[in-house]
């Protein structure tokens, strides 16, 4: 399988089309606009001795100059590696060393980070402040060589959350991104008429994917440059969005903000993070198409999604998984568990990473007989729909006793007042580790203790509850573990007048 020149290809069928319109500005570029943009890109950056094979780092804000560069990577073939334009140079340098980076590519916001952060070539898409950095802009394009991709290439190097430990780079070659492209499309019921918002950040998968896959698809790129979630649904309504990718936190945010939103909407895909109950029950009785999925950094993006009528009838799947994934749910020996059974989730299929770059024993430790080992704790039932709990790395062992967050999660959820709870263990001298809850609301720690004691085992019960606005979460949406455990053992030290500490 071989992923081409998808863009070049759609100048030539349908030069006209909007490919790309810039959210902020609402400047707009058709297809073969885009692709001349994108080849001026690419000749300068072959001028700067970018080629085949190369690894080259885009330290960017969101934005149309962004788009170019990926593209014009894909074009040459150098391995695109995207990092936040938010981490700081002690952040960069590890995570650039690590990759075999031979260039940067930065903006005016990230140029001082990036340049203290490495001694690596740099070239900025704006006016540079330090000598250093390369005008982009101002170098002499030369005519480009065209990559022709082997499925076995390596396309794109994208970084796991870091939520439990490092961040390790995943290899995604051109089969990977290629197949989870037909795979999305395929469930998602994808059209050359949709129009996708862009809002997540560009160096995790979920943002960068609908921009990889425009030129594939032939729809077209609606790019926010940051969150907003007012104006995030004023957008949808404004450049007729039809597709937009969004965690759990940004979704209720812009339905807190807004109400509901537009109606030109075919599909609210909602991953990073498990969904709410609550919340997808909300956007039922407001007819949201929410599309709940299951996905992973290593499988280039989805492994199960729900369609909005599994999700409305069936609020807690992450629906089946999609065209080419097989998953397996394991117990603790590798042994494959019947349908209903809690286990590890294992993922194999074409859409799968190879291994991570550089790291021969967290690829080996993450390989089993059935596929990728996710860390993911699930089930599946009997008619193959996905149900994900939590990470299994979060697990709780207190007094011998391994608990789950995800089921304490549940129980949170059942109580009247319940609503977004995140779980941890707090270390602990006597027990090895105590259960600690952090719930989202205005609840009262003592009534959902109480309620608590009647669902749960009292090894499972939270001895530290914490009442929060929001979750700590990660620029991907996931849960931040290490932010969650320091807010509880604040929490633990000093509650407040509505929570518990230590509860016996």
């Amino acid at each position: 399988m071989r992923l081409n020149d998808a863009l070049a290809d759609g100048a030539l069928a349908t030069p006209d089309e909007t490919a790309l319109v810039d959210a902020s500005t609402g400047e707009t570029w058709t297809v073969s606009e885009l692709d001349a943009a994108v080849e001026r890109t690419a000749g300068r950056l072959a001028a700067l001795s970018v080629e085949a094979g190369d690894h080259l780092a885009l330290v960017m804000s969101p934005r149309p100059a962004s788009m170019r560069i990926i593209h014009a990577a894909l074009r040459l073939g150098a391995v695109l590696v995207p990092l936040s334009h938010d981490l700081t140079p002690p952040e960069l340098q590890p995570r650039l060393d690590g990759t075999d980076v031979s260039i940067v590519l930065c903006d005016e916001r990230t140029e001082t980070a990036v340049a203290t952060g490495t001694k690596l070539p740099i070239a900025s898409v704006d006016d540079p402040t330090q000598d250093r950095v390369q005008a982009l802009q101002t170098v002499e394009a030369v005519d480009p060589p065209r990559h022709d991709w082997a499925g076995s290439d390596t396309a794109l190097l994208a970084h796991t959350s870091g939520t439990t430990g490092d961040a390790k780079a995943v290899v995604l070659t051109a089969t990977n991104l290629l197949t989870s492209a037909i795979a999305s499309a395929a469930r998602l019921g994808i059209a050359p008429d949709d129009r996708w918002l862009v809002t997540l950040p560009l160096h995790h998968v979920g943002g960068v994917s609908p921009v990889l896959r425009m030129p594939l698809y032939g729809s077209t790129v609606v790019l926010r440059r940051g969150f907003d979630p007012g104006p995030c649904v004023d957008d949808v309504n404004e450049f007729g969005v039809t597709r937009v990718s969004l965690v759990p936190t940004m979704l209720r945010q812009m339905l807190d903000r807004r109400g509901t939103l537009p109606g030109s909407l075919r599909t609210v895909l909602l991953g990073g993070a498990p969904a709410p109950v609550s919340l997808v029950r909300r956007c039922r009785n407001y007819s949201v198409p929410v599309a709940p999925t299951y996905g992973l950094t290593e499988t280039a993006s989805q492994v199960a999604t729900a369609t909005t009528g599994e999700a409305y009838t069936d609020p807690e799947t992450v629906g089946r998984p999609i065209l080419f994934s097989d998953v397996t749910v394991v117990d603790e020996d590798g042994t494959p568990l019947p349908p209903g059974e809690v286990g590890e989730i294992v993922v194999n299929g074409p859409t799968v990473s190879p291994r991570y770059y550089g790291d021969i024993r967290a690829t080996a430790a993450a390989r089993g007989p059935h596929g990728l080992h996710t860390s993911d704790v699930g089930y599946r039932a009997e008619d193959g729909r996905l149900y994900d709990y939590n990470r299994l790395d979060d697990r709780v062992l207190t007094g011998g006793e391994l608990v789950d967050p995800g089921e304490v999660v549940d129980a949170v959820r059942s109580h009247p007042e319940g609503g977004e709870a995140a779980v941890a263990g707090l270390d602990d001298e006597e027990w090895g580790e105590r259960v600690a809850a952090l719930v989202v609301g205005d609840g009262d720690a003592e009534k959902l203790d109480n309620h608590l004691r009647e669902r749960l085992a009292g090894y499972k019960l939270p001895r530290v509850i914490g009442i929060a606005d929001d979750l700590p979460r990660t620029d991907s949406g996931t849960v931040d573990r290490v932010a969650l455990r320091e807010r509880l053992a604040v929490i633990r030290e000093s509650p407040g007048p509505d929570e518990l500490s230590d509860r016996a």
